[in-house]
């Protein structure tokens, strides 16, 4: 009787050790201390973990980017990235190049759709407010191309005409800002203003001088009005807003394809035919990243 009662008793026990039990095991996880290896890895870590290096390109601005006969990217500026990928990933292939247009530079590298632009883009402060600009690799100055019969002799004669430009470009924010008055036809890409200039859509097209002194030379008929709209200006690749890291790896890339003169080799391959004979390549090129404005 009394081992009944001591049984009876013991139960209530037995339960509350149980819930005690049940409620230990239910007490959340304490949050684990932060160690090596789950840190976030480094960009760089980041592009060779994915072994591949995603480019933006331009396929329609030769002689800096375009598509060849056999469908391959192809120009100056496609180059550098395929010699970026070989110093980074060891192997020239390791890239992805991705088919950009003026205004799709930037939101490209804003969505991660890219890990760099290498799409002559100018430096402008308002550019410098969205992404990292590298040091330059190209100069560039903004002039404006008409038909060799155009009574256009100036570029104040533009101020009662038509001025086609390409959407994201500097000619457009630069005539948008400093001559709003005057009527620009926009299109989105090179390929599409340069069409319309020879459409007679519009009087003349602004644009990177060097894309129009090309486009003079395989065209004739022609001519690159002399003035310059805005000062002469540095043209470099870029990466995401904050990506210090990568910016910072170009740059040390930069310096030393300068002491190999690599540029100067590019630009005898791609850009020397497309100039005038007289044209000096510090001119154009940016070698090493040393800008002088």
């Amino acid at each position: 009787m009394k081992t009944a009662k001591s049984s009876l008793f013991l139960l209530p026990l037995l339960g509350l050790a149980l819930l005690a039990g049940c409620n230990k095991s239910e007490e959340p996880p304490k949050p684990k201390v932060a160690s090596e290896s789950t840190a976030p890895a480094s960009y760089l870590d980041k592009i060779k973990a994915r072994d591949k290096l995603i480019v933006g390109v331009f396929t329609d601005k030769p002689p800096f980017g375009f598509v060849d006969e056999a469908g391959r990217y192809v120009g100056f500026d496609t180059d550098i990235g395929r010699r970026f990928a070989k110093d980074l990933l060891g192997d020239e292939n390791k890239v992805e190049f991705v088919a950009v247009e003026p205004a799709s530079r930037i939101p490209f590298l804003q969505s991660d759709k890219v890990d760099l632009i290498l799409a002559n883009m100018t430096v402008t402060p308002e550019r410098k407010e969205a992404v990292e600009f590298t040091n330059p690799n190209l100069k560039v100055a903004v002039q404006a191309l008409v038909p060799q019969s155009s009574s256009v002799k100036n570029l104040d004669d533009l101020a009662t005409r038509t001025t086609i430009v390409t959407t994201g470009t500097t000619a457009d924010i630069w005539l948008t800002k400093n001559h709003p008055d005057w009527k620009l036809l926009k299109f989105e890409k090179n390929s599409e203003s340069l069409q319309a200039l020879a459409n007679g859509r519009g009087d003349a097209y602004a644009q990177d001088n060097l894309v129009l002194f090309s486009w003079a030379k395989q065209n004739p008929g022609y001519r690159v009005l002399d003035a310059k709209l805005g000062a002469e200006a540095p043209i470099a690749p870029a990466v995401k807003k904050g990506n210090i890291e990568l910016r910072d790896w170009v740059n040390t890339e930069l310096t030393k394809l300068g002491e190999e003169k690599y540029l100067l080799k590019l630009y005898d391959q791609y850009v020397r035919k497309e100039l005038s004979d007289d044209t000096k390549p510090e001119s154009v090129i940016v070698e090493g990243g040393k800008w002088q404005g």
